[in-house]
């Protein structure tokens, strides 16, 4: 299946683009929170437990990735996740900065546009 063009792709040729485009099928490590930021606006994060590609030489078998949900839709969608659910999330890398008491940060996190519960937690 060829890829959509998204328009904040950047074209740098007649045959080349740059994506910035992020699928992930993961487990949720914690409760999502939801988060206040200074300017007012209010943001969801949680952490996505995905695995890597098989690999004998390496120890680490997953990664635990920053996820951050702007938008009203998939808020509303995130905010019913439970911890060890299996969850799906398209969106984007970001890079974003800001202050702390030691002096400027950054942080990368996947900015999730879309994402929907693949299956529920087994309670134990």
């Amino acid at each position: 299946m060829p890829a959509q063009l998204k328009q904040e792709e950047v074209t740098t040729g007649p045959d080349e683009a740059l994506v910035n485009e992020v699928r992930l099928v993961g487990r949720l490590s914690a409760l999502p929170e939801e988060k206040e930021m200074p300017s007012g606006d209010t943001l969801v994060a949680f952490r996505l437990v995905v695995g890597r590609p098989p690999d004998a030489k390496r120890r680490t078998t997953v990664d635990a990735l920053e996820c951050v949900v702007w938008t009203s839709r998939a808020k509303r969608s995130v905010r019913s996740w439970r911890v060890d659910d299996v969850v799906e999330v398209h969106g984007s890398l970001r890079r974003r900065f800001f202050r702390t008491g030691a002096g400027p940060a950054s942080r990368v996190e996947v900015e999730v546009e879309r994402a929907r519960l693949v299956r529920r937690a087994t309670s134990g």
